[in-house]
């Protein structure tokens, strides 16, 4: 069955494709599709994210939330809970660069939410999350 839904599709610079390649299709588990000696597509859940081999310098900037400096930009998925503890143990085992500890932040709060930071090869910066109530993912306090 083919999901009707829009997909997003992002394409972000890094400095070795082998390393993203390990990253992506080993650690997230993402599927490749199409690939040149420049870039690789990976399937993140039915979202095409396309790796692109750059020796281009980003700047961080940083933003308060909850207590914490998150970096932007950052990207990453909201997944169901088990699904998110499931990821976490695994970026834990392979000793993933987090930038954030597996947490849960706004904790008996509307949007009550677990999340981790956990930067790619190149230093792009993902974020995972759930949400312990999904109706919620667009709540306002």
């Amino acid at each position: 069955m083919i999901d009707s839904r829009p997909r997003f599709h992002l394409a972000i610079a890094v400095d070795d494709l082998s390393a993203a390649e390990a990253f992506y299709a080993g650690v997230l588990q993402c599927r490749i599709g199409r690939a040149s000696g420049k870039w690789i597509d990976f399937d993140l859940m039915g979202h095409q994210v396309t790796v692109h081999h750059c020796d281009a310098v980003r700047e961080e900037a940083r933003n308060p939330v909850d207590g914490e400096a998150i970096a932007v930009p950052h990207f990453g998925l909201i997944l169901e809970w088990e699904q998110w503890e499931a990821l976490a143990e695994r970026l834990r085992a392979c000793g993933a660069a987090f930038d954030l500890e597996p947490t849960v932040r706004f904790r008996g709060e509307v949007g009550e939410q677990a999340t981790a930071f956990v930067r790619d090869p190149a230093g792009n910066m993902l974020e995972f999350k759930a949400f312990r109530n999904p109706d919620q993912v667009f709540a306002r306090s």
